[in-house]
């Protein structure tokens, strides 16, 4: 239930500071910054919450099956909706987004604006500077496919982007959120944070209550054991390469199924094509399951859990493992190694490296001490360092200092 507005005095109005989430799909704010926005409007922010609205069911929400926007309003929050495009690329497209924001954020006039990811982060930081908004937030999630990719327009796009991102994010009225050091150090060194202007804030929390401790279903020839990829069906996921280890696995008879869990995204350039997935499914060195519900449940079943990415702000499909007791597998690379501590949790293996996560999938696939071990430390170490309410104070009281700044 929410909360009852607090009634001012007689002859007081009511001065709740607004902040203002943009974000590029309503479906990821229910995700990844409900919580956020619950603990921000118990502090006294009127929240608004802006962007795409595709009528997504939220698979993980109180009422299975409901709409992310039907959720957000049911919040309490109010919804914009945007004609904002993650994947667009026409200029003339993006100039009237860019322009949609600058008269949302006249119309607002908002205290404090968080842009979630790298479009709403140059976008959003346009339209506040233009308006004047006093404190905007830039919360980089990972450098994405831009930094990471190979492919030849990821090349072209990158000298530009870097130079949009100082330009825009280098302000005195500008915050920059990162999820792991090594992309301060990253930003902080190409100059994109300004120094005292930057803050480290390990994602956006887990929910410890939900994503709980159980013990995984016992195995035998019959019954191998499980592990399971949950991500968007992306090649810089690592997704071919963990095909390629199982194929590798199968080849000599470790016992071990490999389940992905998730659907290819045609707005990212790295998806990977349904056509792909539908063939390893026929192949059978792995299982595709496509996007499931309930990713708490589907954790009690599995026994490993795997993401060779190629670099993550901080992945939350990691977390909601750990959270569960569940041994790790990930690449050594940002964002991965904040969650998976070599030996202790999980085992990292180096990036695009097929036959190192072959090893250790196999490693884990045949030991269960050593799963049991690892699974009791990965949520030790959610409890003490990633737990939603550790993480959403974090975010709050950020929020309060930068709400209290006085405009530029």
């Amino acid at each position: 239930m929410n909360p009852a507005p607090a009634i001012p005095a007689q002859g007081q109005t009511e001065t709740r500071p607004k902040l203002l989430y943009l974000v590029t799909e309503d479906w990821y704010f229910c995700s990844h910054r409900i919580a956020h926005a619950r603990a921000a409007r118990d502090a006294g922010f009127e929240v608004v919450v802006a962007a795409h609205v595709n009528d997504q069911k939220v698979n993980d929400s109180p009422v299975y099956g409901e709409t992310a926007a039907t959720q957000i309003r049911a919040e309490g929050f109010r919804l914009v909706p945007l004609a904002l495009d993650r994947s667009g690329r026409n200029p003339l497209h993006e100039l009237a987004a860019i322009a949609e924001l600058v008269r949302l954020y006249a119309r607002e006039r908002p205290d404090l604006t968080q842009h979630v990811a790298l479009k709403p982060a140059l976008y959003g930081s346009i339209a506040a500077r233009l308006t004047g908004v006093p404190a905007y937030v830039n919360s980089i999630a990972g450098l994405g496919y831009v930094f990471v990719s190979r492919d030849f327009l990821a090349y072209l796009l990158r000298p530009f982007i870097r130079f949009a991102l100082r330009l825009l994010l280098n302000h005195k009225r500008g915050h920059v959120i990162v999820q792991n050091p090594d992309d301060r150090e990253a930003l902080e060194i190409a100059g994109i944070a300004r120094p005292g202007h930057i803050t480290l804030i390990p994602g956006s929390g887990v929910d410890t209550e939900t994503f709980t401790p159980s013990p995984p279903p016992p195995t035998n020839k019959d019954s191998p054991p499980l592990a399971v990829l949950a991500s968007r069906m992306l090649w810089d996921k690592g997704v071919g390469e963990l095909v390629a280890a199982a194929r590798i696995l199968k080849e000599k008879g470790v016992a071990l199924r490999v389940a992905l869990i998730g659907e290819p995204d045609p707005a990212n350039p790295a998806s990977i094509p349904r056509q792909t997935l539908e063939e390893w499914q026929r192949e059978g060195a792995v299982e595709w399951w496509g996007q499931r519900s309930g990713m708490a449940e589907i954790l009690k079943t599995a026994h490993i859990a795997v993401l060779p990415s190629y670099r993550e702000g901080l992945p939350l499909s990691l977390l909601e493992a750990a959270s569960c007791a569940r041994p790790l597998i990930a690449s050594n690379v940002p964002g991965c190694r904040e969650i998976v501590r070599h030996g202790k949790n999980g085992l990292l293996v180096p990036a695009r490296d097929s036959e190192a996560l072959a090893t250790a999938l196999s490693q884990l696939a045949q030991d269960p001490q050593l799963r049991e071990k690892m699974g009791g430390e990965a949520r030790r170490l959610v409890e003490e360092r990633f737990a939603r309410p550790l993480i959403t104070a974090q975010t709050v009281a950020l929020y309060k200092t930068l709400a209290g700044q006085a405009p530029a």
